[in-house]
């Protein structure tokens, strides 16, 4: 029902704190806009997407995080490529061409990695600055009045009324595609991930990942990740149900988490030390259809969980917010978006999530590809395509009918074609 009492009322109320949720906020407030952010006071996991795909940096420096400050206060590192390493053979690197960083590209070919937990404090930082009012309280009911939101309220029992709002609540909440049952697409099966830090004295400028695919069998991979000068993320993905049959073993996380990094020489020297108790979560690569309505948006992996081994997340987060806000400030003297604007953001948060995660799907974690043409040149296959998709719409920027159109029908070109190629595969395997 609703209550009784005053709201507290502002221009937009972001609910969720976390990247999509920060970003948002900067975006609105930086506008004039009277901002107040909800985010639950319970401490959060920790934060992890540390390795950034190349258009990220971009969408840093527009919030005030320009990559040479990141990397000078030790924030973060230098990422330069992306290393395959197997438990025998040559290393392959995955490097951008030289000649894209030349005239008349002039592509960017560096992007980053990032110590999250830093990154996230230097953005809550400017989000006080710029008078966002930050509310430590869960969000437990929405009042709407058909596809509107006119108010929420919390455990606390206040209420918040605006004529906008952003939706950033997460990958587990959804706050909203829940209050109005969005219909998902899911790409591949539930999957965990354990994660944890070591002291190192020789970090690579990349990202290195670690694989001992199997012909038969879905993958699992390792990721080391450099996020300061002398410390190095971590981590093992492997499927929710891959996990549930070691525990029934008797295995506790720790214990699955040293036999998997065991696998790898690299990681016996450093387990030879102490090692701090890993952190856990689970996830499935998922996307929401019709994450905009009249008042509102739906933001970062409370609409689309992209699949961690793409390094598309913290890009998705942060391009989500840009856009949405965008809209905001463009129509904030209105009732509500036009149709077609909500259309042309809804399809684009889609779809780019359904090309990275079908992507990776079909050509890396499902064996018929790698099976046919190799590991190695699977990932090729994968990342080509993807890099250069995320670049054309780093530089395009669609967001108009005409653009969004182009784009999204390109994007649905690669996705038949590597659909077609797996099942040819899978065919003649």
């Amino acid at each position: 029902m609703p209550d009784s009492r005053s709201a507290t009322t502002c221009d937009v109320t972001v609910i969720g704190g976390g990247l999509a949720g920060k970003a948002a906020c900067l975006h609105l407030a930086k506008a004039g806009l009277k901002v107040i952010c909800i985010d639950p006071a319970e401490g959060g996991l920790q934060p992890v997407g540390e390795s950034l795909d190349w258009s990220s940096p971009d969408l840093l420096k527009n919030l005030g995080l320009p990559m040479d400050d990141i990397v000078g206060v030790q924030m973060g590192t230098w990422k330069r490529h992306v290393s395959l390493r197997l438990p025998e053979g040559i290393p392959e690197d995955y490097v951008p061409v030289p000649w894209l960083g030349e005239v008349p590209f002039r592509v960017e070919l560096r992007t980053l990695h990032v110590d999250r937990t830093r990154l996230d404090e230097e953005l809550f930082k400017k989000v006080i600055d710029c008078g966002v009012t930050l509310v430590k309280d869960k969000i437990v009911g929405v009042e709407r009045n058909g596809r509107r939101i006119s108010s929420v309220h919390t455990a606390g029992g206040e209420q918040f009324a605006s004529p906008w709002f952003i939706d950033a609540s997460g990958f587990a909440t959804s706050l909203l595609a829940r209050q109005f049952n969005l219909r998902a697409t899911y790409n591949g099966p539930p999957k965990v991930a354990i994660w944890t830090y070591f002291p190192v004295n020789d970090a690579v400028e990349g990202t290195t990942i670690y694989m001992q695919p199997k012909p038969s069998e879905y993958l699992d991979w390792v990721w080391e990740i450099p996020i300061r000068r002398e410390v190095i993320s971590v981590g093992y993905v492997t499927t929710a149900e891959s996990m549930k049959c070691k525990r029934q073993q008797g295995l506790s996380v720790e214990d699955v988490f040293r036999q998997e990094l065991l696998k790898f020489p690299r990681f016996s020297r450093l387990m030879a030390g102490a090692m701090s108790p890993p952190s856990v979560t689970s996830f499935r690569s998922r996307v929401y259809f019709g994450v905009t309505g009249p008042n509102w948006f739906v933001t970062g992996e409370a609409g689309a969980m992209v699949d961690p081994i793409t390094s598309n997340g913290v890009t998705a987060a942060l391009r989500h917010a840009a856009e949405a806000s965008q809209l905001i400030i463009k129509y904030h003297k209105r009732s509500s978006v036009p149709v077609r604007a909500r259309i042309c953001y809804g399809t684009r948060v889609r779809q780019v999530a359904l090309f990275f995660n079908s992507g990776i799907e079909n050509i890396v974690y499902q064996p018929a590809v790698r099976n046919r043409i190799g590991i190695r040149h699977a990932g090729t296959t994968y990342i080509s395509p993807a890099w250069t998709l995320n670049l054309l719409y780093a530089r395009v920027k669609p967001n108009g009918i005409l653009s969004t159109f182009l784009f999204v029908s390109l994007l649905g070109l690669f996705r038949l074609s590597e659909w077609i190629f797996f099942r040819l595969c899978r065919a003649f395997s």
